[in-house]
């Protein structure tokens, strides 16, 4: 099960449709055991194929009305700087799959920041202001600026991004918890995406990844590969860090690397 890292581990499913379901079922778990411990919890959504098929599984899921839902901070890694209710937001995906199903705190719903519907606005205004939201939101016991969420969910792109964070581009190793993505290698250009150290400030950091074309992203990720260069390979949970993969991303791991966690 390990995969070499302290407090890493890798498992592997059959295919996606599998891999979504059990990382829905995993998180039921995870977001219950966190109550149980804090009175609340913490999660922070991804977007993408396979982080949007997590939420379709949660919301169809008997088991997900054993958390809470009024005692769950949500959070976003990274969003597209698009107006609020455009169809390839993360948010709106995030509601449309789940969120719209729950009893949810409003209050404790946090989006990134949305382009104003007339125009861009100011992209790097809006990453301070979500900046300073976490800021308001971390307790003396967390790390610096950023709450220790207790679940951050991370697809993975096949060149290996995280977030909005693309290989070798500045907002790889910027040193503040939010930044604006300008010029992205695929659309839309401009984005919001919590950076590397904000990332890291969650208890459990959940990497998710299926397909063929991430398995060079994954194999390079877990082989040692520079956090500029793939930085997938620069996020870790500051307890756990899960990669959680289907059979055909795994497909370039070592031998023995991996956990194959269905037949």
């Amino acid at each position: 099960m390990n995969g070499g890292a302290s407090g890493r581990a890798i498992v592997v499913h059959r295919d996606a449709p599998l891999l979504a379901r059990a990382v829905a079922a995993r998180l039921v778990t995870g977001l219950v055991d966190a109550q149980a411990a804090r009175g609340a919890a913490s999660l922070v959504l991804t977007g993408g194929g396979i982080g949007t098929g997590v939420l379709r599984e949660l919301r169809a899921a008997p088991a997900r009305d054993a958390v809470d839902w009024r005692r769950v901070d949500l959070w976003w890694g990274d969003e597209r700087y698009l107006p609020t209710g455009d169809p390839d937001r993360n948010e709106t995906q995030a509601r449309d799959a789940l969120l719209d199903a729950l009893d949810l705190d409003p209050a404790r719903i946090h989006p990134l920041p949305p382009a104003p519907a007339a125009g861009l606005g100011d992209p790097e205004a809006a990453a301070a202001s979500y900046a300073e939201e976490l800021a308001r939101a971390a307790r003396p016991e967390d790390h610096g600026s950023v709450p220790s969420f207790d679940v951050l969910l991370l697809g993975i792109g096949p060149d290996g991004h995280v977030a909005s964070l693309f290989p070798e581009a500045p907002a790889a190793y910027d040193a503040r918890s939010v930044v604006a993505v300008r010029g992205a290698p695929k659309p839309p250009p401009i984005r919001l995406s919590l950076t590397l150290g904000a990332l890291n400030a969650a208890r459990a950091v959940w990497l998710l990844a299926s397909g063929p074309e991430k398995a060079t992203a994954v194999h390079l990720a877990l082989s040692g590969a520079g956090s500029v260069q793939i930085p997938a390979a620069g996020v870790h949970g500051r307890s756990r860090t899960l990669w959680l993969l289907d059979r055909a991303a795994a497909a370039r791991l070592p031998a023995g690397m991996a956990r194959s966690a269905s037949p």
